[in-house]
């Protein structure tokens, strides 16, 4: 666990946990592949040509290569039908070398996004989105969790250990993607979990309360340091992009620099984000051991 310091908080490494946590998903991808003979498969599908979409993928393209995985990349234009992209899925879903897909999002405006998640099949949903993860998740049956929530969790345990049994968690934040399922994995730890949102009148006072608090919300700077416990660990999600001086910097939803008197609190950039790709890996992984009925240890 690499940590440096900001005043009295240790800063939670996630470049450096998210680099061990892909080592440690390419040994078990060669362990699998020698049991099984098969090699586990990532079809990531892109439309359209959004500049940020594309960094991405070709980054997820490249990791799973280097963690010894197949990659299938699925390009397609702007103008793809609805009907074109559904086909395209019905074909991953039943392909045996696919065991993860990936649609990247946002997708172009006339697509029905949530028509398209859930017409992925669920065993092979490695964002975690299908309708189906979210109902296993939440009722604490085995699932493929969102990679984002997933990360956070990873770093909760290896900053405060293993048993989470007791604390006062605060999620602020009530997306699908990160929110919810976050509340769900805390929950399923044995937290007391409150989920704080826009419309909640007491969110200061809330955050006080938290040993755990993680935001994901999108608002630069939101939750200052005198929101923060002393001691707590903070998870910040938000990557947000502002102006000082003239220069784009990057940014959390947490006021980093008051955030001192924090136990420990993930930087951005170089927290939660780094993780969310090898989370992506893990979930492929844990989709490929589960379709072939393996473990990967």
């Amino acid at each position: 666990m690499g940590m440096d310091r900001i005043a009295g908080s240790a800063i939670i490494d996630g470049k450096q946990f998210a680099a061990g946590l892909l080592e440690n998903i390419k040994l078990r991808v060669e362990s699998v592949t020698q049991k099984t003979g098969k090699v586990p498969g990532l079809a990531v599908v892109l439309v359209g040509a959004d500049p940020a979409s594309a960094v991405y993928v070709g980054s997820k393209h490249r990791q799973t290569v280097a963690a010894g995985m197949r990659s299938f990349k699925y390009e397609l234009p702007t103008e793809t039908t609805q009907e074109e992209l559904m086909a395209l899925i019905d074909r991953l879903n039943v392909d045996p070398e696919v065991h993860g897909i990936l649609v990247q999002l946002p997708l172009p405006a006339h697509l029905d996004t949530q028509a398209v998640i859930q017409e992925i099949n669920p065993h092979k949903d490695v964002d975690g989105f299908h309708i189906s993860n979210a109902g296993r998740l939440s009722t604490g049956q085995p699932a493929l969790v969102p990679c984002t929530p997933l990360g956070c969790l990873m770093l909760l345990k290896d900053r405060l250990g293993s048993n989470l049994s007791g604390l006062n968690a605060v999620v602020v934040g009530k997306s699908n993607i990160v929110g919810k399922p976050m509340a769900q994995l805390l929950l399923a730890e044995d937290c007391t979990v409150t989920v704080a949102h826009s419309r909640t009148k007491n969110t200061p006072e809330l955050c006080r309360t938290a040993d755990i608090l993680v935001v994901a919300v999108g608002r630069p700077g939101l939750v200052r340091g005198d929101w923060i416990k002393p001691g707590a660990t903070v998870i910040d999600v938000g990557i947000n992009r502002i102006e000082v001086d003239g220069k784009s910097r990057i940014v959390g939803d947490v006021a980093f620099d008051e955030a001192g008197h924090a136990a420990a609190i993930t930087p951005v950039p170089g927290g939660v984000g780094p993780m969310t790709i090898a989370c992506l890996l893990s979930n492929t992984l844990t989709a490929f051991c589960r379709l072939n009925n393996v473990s990967a240890d």
